[in-house]
């Protein structure tokens, strides 16, 4: 079993409780999502709900060649303007844990995301992971750093 982790870093010009609103609120998740990915979140969600240990999220998505799958997290751990875990149930991988932390700057929130994975099959998985995955996962993580300084406006590197 190969064991793989991404980790990223982001300087935000805006307040924690900001940071912190923006990021924990599933209902965010589309609009830093690629749009080619076809993101649509189908668990059930009320507009300002806070998120919450135990809470599932279910969602469609097309992340390469066209396939579309399905997708349940769980978060299992929230400190409030801290950090937050999801933890894919069901999906692609055959682990995936992702860490989202947030820190108060003088200037503003440095925010950290951490994802460590597995991909099932074995060798295939592997011979995958170098050829597409980890270059797709790092387009997302691209993405969102674009659409968060188009929202937010830009920071100091983290």
């Amino acid at each position: 079993m190969q064991f793989y982790s991404i980790k990223t870093r982001q300087h935000l010009p805006i307040s924690l409780s900001e940071a912190w609103a923006f990021f924990s609120s599933p209902n965010n998740l589309q609009k830093i999502t690629p749009p080619n990915m076809n993101f649509v979140i189908t668990s059930d969600r009320k507009d300002g709900e806070a998120m919450y240990p135990g809470q599932i999220i279910t969602y469609t998505l097309t992340p390469m060649l066209g396939i579309r799958v399905k997708w349940m997290t769980e978060i299992t751990h929230v400190v409030e303007n801290h950090y937050f875990i999801d933890e894919q149930r069901f999906g692609p991988y055959k682990l995936w844990h992702h860490r989202h932390t947030f820190v108060a700057t003088p200037t503003g929130t440095d925010m950290h995301d951490e994802v460590n994975y597995v991909l099932p099959f074995g060798i295939l998985g592997r011979i995958a992971h170098r050829l597409f995955v980890r270059k797709r996962i790092e387009e997302i993580f691209a993405y969102r750093r674009k659409v968060v300084e188009e929202l937010f406006g830009t920071g100091n590197a983290a």
